[in-house]
This record gives C-alpha cells, sequence and structure tokens, in this order.
C-alpha cells in the first residue's frame, strides 16, 4: 500500500516543501530510506521502528520503502522522524489517509514514542502555508513558532499513539489558537540615562543609530566605550512584524528560539569574542547555518577589542556591509543569509590602551603603528563614524543629576527615520548610509560655498571617493536629526570632524 504525507526542509535560513512517500509490499523484509540522505536522516528507520512498537503499533515483517523528495536536495536533522512514521503507519493501514491530505508533520521520535522539538519551525511552517498546507502537526514545544505563522492551523501531539488516535478521530483534533503580535519594543536591562559624560560619544551614537552608519569608538581603557555601545539597542525603534519575522527565521534555524520566546521582541545586540573563527562569524559547515552577522542582522554587531581579531576575519566583513547579505556556496547549493547590521566597533589606540597621552603610554611609534596596522584601511572606509571616548574627570563620574534616557534620544532617531523613508520611498532604500552615488547627488546637494569648503576639506583630510561620500551620507543624516532640509556648513563641519578623529590617529601608518 501506498501513502504520502508532507513535511518540511531548511536550506539556510528558507523552508522548502518535502513529500514524505511510503510504500509497504509483499518481499524480502526491509526498510529503505532514499532521497539524498544525511546520516541522521537515516538513522529514523531505528527510531522510527523502536518508537512505532512502543507506542502500541504492531508493524509485520515488509517490504518499507520510503523515498523523500524532492531527491536532489540534501535532507539533514531528525525532524523527518514523525512524518517518516506517519506515511508507514498510513500505508500499513493503521492511520485514516483521508486525515493525512492538507496536513504536514514536523518532530522527532524518541525511542518511547514521544514527539521532541525540532529547529527552524518557523521557516518550514511559512514554506508548508505558502505551498498550500492548511494544517500543520507538530512536538508540543514548537507550537509558538508554528501559531506565528498567519494562515496555517496548528496541532500539538506529545507522542506518536496520541497523535494517531487524533487522525483516528478527526473530531477530536483541536487547533492552537493564533499567536497574537505586540507592537510593543521588550523593555531593556540598560538605559541611556546610566551613561556620565562622553557627550560626543552619545552624540555620535545618536546620528550613528539615525541613518544607520557603522560606528568606531577609541579611546583609553574604562572610558564607557562598551558600555555605550550595549546601549546602541535601546534606542533603535521597536522592530516591525516583517522585521521580527526575518530575525526570527534566523534564530529558529539555528534552533535559538525558545518556547516562551517563538518571535524575537527585541533588536539583536551580538558581542562575539575577538577569538571567532571566520566561519562562526560569517557561517558556514557542510550544510551552511548562519553565523553571528546574521544573528545581528536588523540590530548590532559589535566587535570589541577590534585589533585583535584576525585581520583576516575582519576583512570578510567588507561585502557583508557593502551588500547586506552573506552568500556561501557549497557544491550542493548556493545559502543566502540575510547581514542588515549595524557594525559598532570598539578599540585602544595602542597595546597599552594610552596613546597619544604620553605621560602613561610607554608604547614605541612602531609597535603604535603595528597596532593599528591591524584595521585595513579599506574596512576603516567602511566605518561612517569615528569618535573619541576621552578619559571621564573625577566630576563626571561623581555627577548626581541623571543623564538622557534611552526613550528621548530614540525619539529624535524614530522622527529622523521618518524623514529618511519619505526621501526614499519607492527606491529599495531606508537609510543615509545606503545611498549611492546617484542618490548622493540628489539628495546632498551642497551651496557653491560649501562646495569649496568641501574641496578644501577633501585635499586637507586626503580622502578617498568612498571616504568623501561617506562624509557626505553622515552630514545628511545630522541635516536630519536638526530637522534642516539642505546641508549646511555646520553639517559639513561636524562629520569631518568624526572624520578628522580619524585621521588623528592613522595618519602616521598612511
Amino acid at each position: 500500500m501506498f501513502s504520502k504525507v508532507y513535511s518540511g526542509g531548511l536550506l539556510g535560513v528558507e523552508g522548502y516543501l518535502v513529500q514524505v512517500e511510503a510504500d509497504v509490499s509483499e518481499g524480502l523484509p526491509s526498510f529503505s530510506m532514499v532521497g539524498y540522505l544525511g546520516s541522521e536522516v537515516r538513522e529514523a528507520e531505528e527510531r522510527v521502528r523502536t518508537a512505532a512498537r512502543n507506542a502500541g503499533f504492531r508493524l509485520t515483517a515488509k517490504k518499507v520503502t520510503v523515498n523523500l523528495s524532492p531527491a536532489n536536495v540534501r535532507k539533514e536533522g531528525t525532524g523527518w522522524d514523525l512524518p517518516v512514521a506517519m506515511a508507514v503507519l498510513a500505508a500499513y493501514g493503521l492511520v485514516p489517509p483521508d486525515s493525512l491530505r492538507g496536513a504536514a508533520f514536523l518532530g522527532e521520535l524518541g525511542l518511547d514514542g514521544r514527539v521532541k522539538p525540532v529547529r527552524g519551525v518557523l521557516p518550514m511552517a511559512l514554506a508548508m502555508r505558502d505551498a498550500g498546507i492548511r494544517r500543520c502537526f507538530l512536538p508540543e514545544e514548537n507550537a509558538g513558532e508554528g501559531r506565528a505563522v498567519d494562515g496555517l492551523e496548528i496541532v500539538t501531539a506529545g507522542s506518536l499513539g496520541q497523535l494517531v488516535e487524533l487522525l483516528r478521530d478527526p473530531v477530536r483534533i483541536c487547533p492552537e489558537p493564533p499567536g497574537m503580535f505586540s507592537g510593543k519594543a521588550e523593555p531593556y536591562e540598560v538605559d541611556f540615562s546610566e551613561v556620565q559624560g562622553q557627550t560626543m560619544v552619545r552624540r555620535a551614537t545618536e546620528l550613528a543609530v539615525a541613518g544607520q552608519h557603522n560606528i568606531l569608538y577609541i579611546g583609553p581603557p574604562g572610558s564607557g566605550k562598551s558600555m555605550i555601545a550595549r546601549r546602541i539597542p535601546t534606542i533603535m525603534p521597536a522592530l516591525s512584524k516583517e522585521e521580527q519575522m526575518e530575525i526570527s527565521r534566523v534564530y529558529s534555524a539555528c534552533g535559538m528560539l525558545s518556547p516562551e520566546q517563538p518571535l524575537m521582541q527585541a533588536r539583536p545586540f551580538r558581542s562575539p569574542h575577538h577569538t571567532i573563527s571566520a566561519h562562526a562569524l560569517m557561517g558556514g559547515g557542510l550544510v551552511p547555518r548562519p553565523g553571528e552577522i546574521s544573528l545581528a542582522s536588523r540590530g548590532v554587531l559589535f566587535l570589541d577589542e577590534l585589533p585583535e581579531f584576525q585581520k583576516k576575519t575582519l576583512d570578510m566583513l567588507r561585502q557583508p556591509m557593502e551588500d547586506k547579505k552573506v552568500t556561501i556556496s557549497r557544491v550542493h547549493g548556493t545559502y543566502d543569509f540575510p547581514a542588515h547590521f549595524m557594525l559598532a566597533a570598539a578599540m585602544n589606540p595602542c597595546p597599552c590602551g594610552y596613546f597619544p597621552d604620553r605621560e602613561r603610554c610607554a608604547c614605541t611609534p612602531t609597535q603604535v603603528r603595528r597596532y593599528l596596522a591591524r584595521i585595513s584601511g579599506p574596512l576603516l572606509d567602511r566605518l561612517d563614524v569615528c569618535v573619541e571616548a576621552a578619559p571621564l574627570t573625577f566630576h563626571e563620574i561623581c555627577r548626581t543629576e541623571q543623564a538622557e534616557s534611552s526613550a528621548a534620544i530614540r525619539a529624535r532617531v524614530e522622527a529622523a527615520r521618518q524623514v529618511q523613508a519619505r526621501r526614499f520611498a519607492g527606491t529599495g532604500l531606508h537609510f543615509n548610509s545606503e545611498m549611492g552615488n546617484r542618490e548622493i547627488r540628489r539628495f546632498c546637494a551642497l551651496k557653491p560655498e560649501d562646495e569649496t569648503y568641501i574641496r578644501e576639506l577633501f585635499g586637507r583630510l586626503g580622502l578617498s571617493a568612498r571616504g568623501y561620500h561617506k562624509l557626505l551620507r553622515v552630514a545628511r543624516t545630522i541635516a536630519d536629526l536638526a530637522g534642516d532640509e539642505e546641508i549646511c556648513r555646520v553639517h559639513l563641519q561636524e562629520a569631518a570632524g568624526y572624520r578628522g578623529i580619524e585621521e588623528r590617529y592613522w595618519k602616521e601608518i598612511r
């Protein structure tokens, strides 16, 4: 007897529909699985046999053949156990075929017949819905992810026996209620009101977030660089439903969503250690999985102690920062992962951390140059804002008045982003940092006297073409924060100030 059920597979962070076909016939007793399977999928044979027996189903000795289609796509993971079991039981006549129409199954089986959770349910459920599946049976722990998908009925089962009983008596099937989306941002444990002093660094952080510019903090140890960077998500606008789904798909594919939080409510903040490998940062593996930059998508990727990272690893960031995606090619396919992150980096200016304060810095000029040279020029050019975190004074540390809160800063950021949304409507762009040459000529036009001024800056600061455009993009964001339609001299001067700090440290090694 032949039977067919549906399930879902995962390619990177994208789901796809899979047909699980089973045929039970007379012949030499065997259990064969085909369809370009990974080792853990082939092991489903023993799990399904044992789980079915312990659930009380007697499978007579016959020739059993299971095919997972499409057969040209490699199947990985343990989520195929439940659909294989249902297809085999239906082929044995133990499950009514009518109850399987328009339904899909996902889940791993324990040897006792219990249905266990799997990773990647959210993108697979989305693919099922788009393919016309109307009902999906999931492990109880994955119900939250399934409920987040509109237009798909979710039914949970704790064991194989319980699921078969439901299918034999469909009247007892009770779908889970649909998930409710809340547009409210998740409260953060940190706030900018806790940051004392560092007015210039706070201002630079605000404009970096307003225009989605990458930012570099440079200064001595203990000046608050990491403290401020960790508060960047608190001044970002709340996630939209589309952004929530995009982020949650990545975290679901990595198995990082909890049953209590099936959708990401807060913008990600990822801070990998400087010993991270290139594959862990970018993503990869035999069957590629997302790396840290994809986990930081729509949020912040913070690289503390930037020069301590391997130079090769840092230079691999250049392409994702431009293309907003990571493309990983393997023999059996090409995978695209999102990389819409804001890069925030922090570093000391020298090995001891106190350059150019010669009263405290004992590093030789050669040591300083060698340390700063770990950051390549092309990567530095992609950091739109470079700001110096000066040592705090005793008065700043001991001041009792509370600093401006994240909520107040976020209100200005949201206003500036609304200006950008209106400006770039219909262009496919969202932020000033994404402007190309055409948009810069259109939206960053200068008065004749300001063109003369920026021409002088170009020579004095030794700007490259990318650096020149970077300065104009930052100036455009400064104008948006000020509510000005046109870029003025004061906006150019502030933007040049962030570039000047960069030149102060790197001009000796260029």
